[in-house]
């Protein structure tokens, strides 16, 4: 409609820099986060999602069918959030996490919920091994009429003392992962998914979120082949996400999180994000994006991680020591951060559980190496 565009291209033409950068510098924002969140040294975390068991599955599957009505389905979801809270505190992680058990996909379910996404019913495309997804379409403007994710973030703090991560997918990632229009620059495009996501941010922050993670897996999946197109992407990218982020206090600490890639590709550009903590896939390589952040000279907060969700492997407590004292060696002990490659999302509870306590485990004998 013309009125959506109109509100929507107004909104932003009235846009400025200073809207794409937060209130104050990370030494002012990192001195404000602790004194509010009053971590530990390596605090402990996980990137978002839990297990999707069949039970949710079913669940889901039932909703759509109409075999189970909403008020059903929602005390359903709302069980899945106690017990994950319940069992995130009991193996004592620091910052917690509702674990996603309402989200279909981590860019479908946001594209539900926007004006200019379209879903399709089956047009499904291989993501990777059996895993498939239905990447949305984008063909109009967008904006976000209500809220999307504070109902179960603000449940899910409800049911403990400690931080729960607000989780959203950043814009980047909401364009690569879907069918884009092309009759205007990806840029716009992506500014319009910015300011519908800093919203959400704001929204979060006022319902009383600590923490906001903003996902940016796809960052460096989507870096041009050409060189010479790089630096142009690179500068809109990072802008979205500012974008979508400044919003926030200096006393609300903002992560994002990306997948295994090339990272030393992009490490200028992770820097640029401004994100108070980064998490990135590291297990597998043995921590080397630490050393390339180290060699960076990337002066904030990072969780390379320890432990590898790809494989149903469960790593030992001693061999994810091993991890963190190399991380150790490229980050100093105030800024790093203990968590696992990815979400748990495919994993079963089984192997979750004992990974995640063996994190845990190594995460202490290190604290109190650091004490010694």
């Amino acid at each position: 409609p013309a009125s959506s565009w109109y509100a929507t291209t107004s909104r932003i033409s009235a846009a400025t820099p200073a809207d794409a950068r937060r209130p104050a510098p990370y030494p002012g924002r990192a001195a404000a986060q602790r004194a509010r969140l009053r971590l530990p040294p390596l605090p402990t975390t996980t990137i978002g999602s839990f297990p999707q068991t069949a039970g949710l599955r079913t669940a889901r599957a039932d909703l759509c069918a109409g075999r189970i009505g909403a008020a059903g389905y929602e005390e359903r979801i709302a069980a899945e959030i106690r017990e994950v809270v319940a069992y995130q505190e009991e193996a004592g992680l620091d910052v917690l996490v509702h674990g996603e058990p309402e989200r279909n996909d981590m860019v479908q379910y946001f594209a539900e919920q926007l004006t200019g996404y379209l879903a399709t019913r089956h047009g499904w495309v291989q993501s990777y091994g059996t895993r498939y997804v239905r990447p949305p379409i984008l063909a109009g403007d967008v904006s976000r009429p209500e809220p999307m994710t504070v109902r179960w973030t603000t449940y899910a703090q409800s049911l403990t003392d400690r931080p729960v991560k607000g989780m959203l997918t950043g814009p980047v990632t909401m364009l690569a992962w879907s069918f884009v229009r092309d009759d205007q620059p990806r840029a716009e495009t992506a500014r319009q998914v910015a300011l519908a996501l800093r919203d959400e941010v704001a929204d979060l922050e006022a319902a009383g979120a600590a923490v906001v993670q903003v996902d940016e897996p796809a960052l460096r999946e989507t870096l041009p082949l050409r060189a010479a197109d790089r630096p142009a992407y690179l500068a809109w990218a990072t802008e979205a996400f500012r974008l979508t982020t400044g919003v926030a206090r200096a006393d609300t600490q903002i992560h994002t999180h990306m997948c295994y890639a090339e990272f030393g590709d992009v490490v200028a550009a992770i820097d640029d994000l401004d994100a108070d903590v980064v998490s990135l896939e590291a297990a597998r390589s043995h921590m080397q994006v630490a050393y390339e952040l180290a060699g960076h000279g990337y002066p904030r907060e990072a969780g390379p991680g320890v432990y590898d969700i790809h494989s149903p492997r469960v790593p030992s407590a001693a061999e994810t020591v091993e991890l963190l004292r190399a991380g150790l060696r490229a980050i100093p002990a105030e800024r790093l951060w203990v968590n696992p490659d990815c979400g748990l999302k495919t994993r079963g509870w089984a192997e979750t559980r004992a990974s995640l306590e063996s994190l845990v485990a190594a995460a202490r004998t290190v604290r109190a190496e650091l004490k010694g």
